[in-house]
């Protein structure tokens, strides 16, 4: 869920919009086309929009009867890492965002809850709630290098892709170990080193 609780606005901060352009006159209608900073934690664990990126807005402001309808694209590069092999994954963003920010005092007061909507400031909208929703909701939980990747060897941590045909490691089963030396001391005598050679020489 959004959150829409009320904060002060810095109107310098990259995803915050001033309205004063725009008429609040039903159906007036302003471009904003420009490219802004990414914040912080844009993304998830593996995966997300490098802080300090450049995001890329192709949007439309358009006054409404309860507010500004702010719609349109954002995008911006991806980097993240493999959920398979932790080779580093670099890729783009593109998503829709499409928010109505409400007037202070509207009628939305009455028929909306606090965070169903976003809230005008003054002339100042915040769009990062929004842009961080959907492109969270845009990256893949577990990326891909490829969708083939075979992932890591489970014993030496290389990807398996680079180990040669047939690699695998002799692993004695621990449940077997003792039932092992047992064996060989029956093989060789109580108190006998591996290889014959009697423990107290």
């Amino acid at each position: 869920m959004r959150d829409h609780s009320p904060k002060h606005l810095d109107p310098r901060a990259p995803l915050v919009l001033d309205t004063r352009d725009l008429p609040r006159r039903p159906g007036s209608m302003r471009a904003v086309v420009r490219v802004v900073t990414a914040p912080a934690d844009l993304g998830l664990e593996l995966i997300g929009v490098p802080e300090g990126a450049d995001l890329s807005l192709d949007l439309r402001m358009e006054s409404v009867t309860e507010g500004v309808l702010v719609s349109g694209d954002v995008s911006g590069p991806v980097e993240g890492e493999c959920g398979r092999c932790l080779r580093p994954i670099t890729d783009s963003v593109t998503v829709s965002i499409q928010e109505l920010y409400a007037y202070e005092h509207s009628a939305t007061d009455e028929t909306t809850e606090e965070d169903e909507v976003g809230r005008l400031q003054g002339d100042l909208l915040d769009l990062e709630p929004v842009v961080r929703d959907a492109v969270v909701l845009a990256l893949p939980s577990h990326p891909l290098c490829r969708t083939d990747c075979p992932g890591l060897c489970p014993e030496c941590g290389v990807p398996w892709d680079e180990l040669p045909a047939g690699h695998r490691h002799a692993a004695l089963d621990p449940r077997w170990a003792a039932l092992a030396q047992l064996a060989e001391e029956t093989r060789t005598g109580p108190g006998t080193a591996p290889g014959g050679t009697s423990e107290k020489e």
